[in-house]
């Protein structure tokens, strides 16, 4: 066993593989972990995306919403399982496919996650100052301190190990669960049909499945959790052994129950309000639909609590985020060749991860919503696709052979890269 996974191992408590008889609070605690790093910032913008296409779309995405995630991350947490004891998402792809192709996936991976952790240094960054002075009035200190601050205290939480990330991001769950929930329910007596007036213009079937086409990838990585999946599986063999592919399937799909069913309400009774004339028109000014919301109702109350939600959103999503990322920038280092112990290896990575999340929240730089999207081809290629191809090729992962939902989980994953790769080429 390499550093790498020395290192993920010791970051756990040690202890006998559980019995499946009860659910534990460790359960809990991984269910709401995943729950924090899929339901983000992105959450925010989703009513206004999935909101556009019209009623009927929205009606179809909502209906294939649980099944598109819990397969996907069902698949790729199978994957991560079938290696040896101990092995992360990048040790198993060497394992499975080779030292070239384990190099090469485990840079894909790596460069598909960073940039989103750079994004949400910029997002924090952006939310705290401007919460600072249109809130509280006060002059926010020099982006370069502010920036450094930020991200230095959300490193704090990492040096405690993925299980204190974990436990922080499921305890920053229960604010941001109990704020939808207000949202949404706030928004009830304000309901006035707003998407209810395109149902009954039924698409053509070109237009629906184009509308469809487009759509898919924005739900899609609405839920995405890809970046902990590898090290919730890790744990998950570690505890339960043979039994880890039942338990994490059972948290899984909590966790996107609890997922589909919160984010779902939020986007029902957002679009329900909001006609889609008012969702295009926030689309234009690029507004997450709290801040137009705010606007919409003048209210101080949300204008208040918008920043404070999209600060807890954005830190939650980062920490898991940087579970993803950091695993495969130690993947890189170790398979360059170099092999440090495991405490100069976190020491190192940190650093890295410090200073270039800094320096990019400090610059502020605008491209990053394009390297985001060029980066989504690779997750949905890593998500959906590569679990699949395992399950056809390696004899590990023979047994899951023959379901009906590889071949669903193979045609989300081929519709969502081809629909990214066309916004790409527009």
């Amino acid at each position: 066993m390499n550093d790498q996974a020395k290192s993920v191992d010791q970051r756990f408590d040690a202890a006998a593989p559980a019995e499946l008889s009860s659910w534990n609070r460790q359960d809990t605690t991984w269910m709401l972990g995943l729950f924090g790093t899929a339901i983000g910032a992105g959450t925010l913008f989703l009513p206004i995306n999935a909101g556009l296409g019209g009623f009927w779309p929205l009606v179809i995405l909502t209906l294939l919403a649980f099944p598109m995630t819990f397969y996907a991350h069902r698949g790729l947490t199978r994957f991560v399982l079938s290696g040896r004891e101990g092995a992360d998402i990048t040790d198993v792809v060497e394992e499975h496919f080779g030292i070239k192709a384990g190099a090469l996936i485990t840079l894909l991976y790596f460069f598909a996650i960073f940039p989103i952790l750079l994004i949400y240094s910029v997002g924090l960054t952006n939310t705290v100052a401007s919460f600072l002075e249109h809130q509280l009035h006060i002059t926010p200190p020099p982006r370069v301190i502010l920036s450094f601050v930020l991200i230095l205290g959300l490193l704090a939480v990492v040096r405690c190990g993925e299980q204190a990330i974990v436990k922080a991001m499921s305890l920053m769950v229960y604010p941001f669960i109990v704020a939808l929930l207000f949202l949404a329910v706030y928004l009830i007596p304000h309901w006035n049909g707003g998407i209810l007036a395109t149902a009954s213009q039924v698409p053509a079937p070109s237009a629906l499945l184009h509308t469809l086409w487009l759509a898919i990838p924005v739900m899609v990585f609405s839920f995405n959790h890809s970046p902990i999946i590898s090290a919730f599986a890790v744990d998950q063999k570690r505890r339960y052994g043979a039994n880890a592919d039942q338990r994490s399937s059972q948290i899984l799909c909590r966790a996107h129950l609890l997922m589909v069913v919160m984010v779902l309400f939020f986007v029902f009774s957002c679009v329900l309000t909001l006609s889609p004339e008012q969702l295009a028109e926030a689309k234009a000014q690029n507004l997450s639909i709290l801040s137009y919301l705010a606007n919409h109702f003048s209210n101080p109350t949300i204008a208040f609590a918008a920043p404070l939600i999209a600060f807890v959103a954005i830190s939650k999503s980062f920490l898991g985020h940087y579970i993803g990322a950091s695993e495969g920038l130690k993947g890189l280092i170790v398979k360059s060749g170099k092999r440090p112990g495991a405490k100069a290896l976190d020491r190192i990575v940190a650093a890295f991860m410090l200073v270039i999340c800094w320096i990019v929240a400090t610059l502020n730089p605008s491209i990053l919503g394009m390297i985001e999207t060029i980066g989504g081809p690779v997750i949905a290629a890593i998500l959906f696709l590569m679990p699949m191809y395992a399950i056809r090729k390696v004899p590990a992962m023979a047994r899951y052979r023959g379901q009906a939902s590889n071949v669903f989980v193979t045609a989300v994953g081929l519709v969502s890269i081809s629909a990214l790769v066309y916004k790409l080429a527009m």
